[in-house]
């Protein structure tokens, strides 16, 4: 199908029901991980037995319900935005809130499935883009609530980026791709370890530099400074808001991942050169 409205609504109505799911990914694959680390850690100190009662959790079980009083979600209370209007964002069972982020994160996931359907219409190109954005938003929810960017996401997203590239389905050189994957993870890679050695202190985290080697990858090495640099001023402006009004978190610190996505979203809308242009460079 051809660009324009036909393709966005319908892939608009995909990235509803897409980000439905990515409410699930940012809530339910940290603990995911977590699980991970502490069955690796008990079968190190020899209690396979403890690992193997776990009861299955992943992406899929259990079902979703109330983490407040446990009410199973019934599907017609999960609908993407219409069931948290309808229930006035509130569990149906107990009453208690439900956060406003969840569909702020479908409609978010839904304008840009759709700005992408009206930019490239309906085939491979228009669901890469839907893929990148998706694991963008994903990786920001995450990293915001944990200071946690996955290599199950991270590393997934810079190869499709590569590979993409290679089969001729991105405007990026495979040359370019390639070394703005170098260059994203090196950059950052050597700002943390000056930073380490200046203060002694972790300025951020190896997932930065995963991600700002995928966001290399999608867009080429020209673009990691009009990235970074909207990242930085995005980061700076909302760490400074937070500090005014006393809500910095224990350590004083704000993850950056999720700056980086922003960044990316960013010079997917509006390209790279523009980000430059907005700042006057």
């Amino acid at each position: 199908m051809a660009a324009g409205a036909p393709a966005g609504a319908l892939l608009g109505l995909l990235g509803l029901l897409v980000g439905s799911f990515l409410n699930v990914v940012i809530h339910r694959l940290p603990r995911m991980m977590e699980r991970q680390w502490a069955r690796e850690c008990a079968e190190l100190q020899g209690h396979d037995s403890e690992a193997a009662e776990e009861k299955a959790y992943n992406l899929l079980v259990p079902r979703s319900a109330c983490p407040h009083c446990g009410h199973t979600i019934r599907w017609h209370e999960n609908i993407p935005v219409l069931s948290y209007a309808l229930l006035r964002g509130r569990c149906s069972q107990c009453g208690h809130g439900i956060g406003i982020r969840y569909p702020l994160v479908e409609l978010t996931t839904g304008a840009l499935f759709a700005w992408v359907g009206w930019q490239w219409g309906l085939g491979v190109t228009a669901l890469a883009w839907c893929g990148f954005a998706a694991a963008l938003l994903a990786l920001a929810g995450i990293d915001w609530d944990t200071t946690l960017l996955p290599d199950d996401i991270t590393l997934p997203l810079l190869w499709a980026g590569l590979v993409l590239s290679a089969a001729g389905l991105m405007s990026v050189p495979l040359t370019d791709a390639v070394w703005g994957a170098v260059a994203g993870y090196l950059s950052l890679w050597l700002i943390y370890w000056v930073f380490k050695l200046l203060t002694g202190k972790e300025g951020m985290g190896h997932g930065d530099f995963k991600l700002f080697a995928a966001l290399g990858a999608w867009f080429g090495w020209q673009a990691l400074v009009p990235i970074i640099l909207m990242a930085s001023v995005l980061g700076a402006v909302v760490g400074i808001g937070i500090k005014l009004v006393g809500r910095l978190r224990e350590g004083g610190y704000v993850p950056f991942g999720p700056f980086l996505a922003l960044g990316g979203i960013t010079a997917m809308l509006f390209g790279p050169r523009a980000i430059l242009a907005a700042v006057g460079l």
